[in-house]
């Protein structure tokens, strides 16, 4: 594995990690929509904690990545050999 192609692989794990880690712990504002109209959606939580939550992902895409790393440097994920 190239280094672009581990930047690349790095980058769509962390995503899918991420979009995955988004809604755990996410409180809404529970505000009624009629009664609270300035400007923001009562739907949107209170605190998202996002930095908490791109450190957790960031931690998680890291111990995937370097287990797939693991695998396709030993040549036990080899799609090049499949393809054949």
């Amino acid at each position: 594995m190239g280094t672009t192609g581990a930047i690349i692989v790095y980058i769509c794990i962390w995503w899918i990690v991420f979009f995955s880690v988004l809604p755990i712990g996410v409180k809404s504002q529970n505000v009624e929509f009629s009664t609270n109209l300035k400007g923001n959606d009562p739907g949107a939580p209170k605190n998202p904690r996002i930095l908490k939550k791109f450190l957790i992902t960031t931690l998680i895409t890291s111990i995937i990545f370097a287990v797939i790393y693991y695998l396709v440097i030993n040549n036990y994920l080899n799609l090049r050999g499949y393809l054949q």
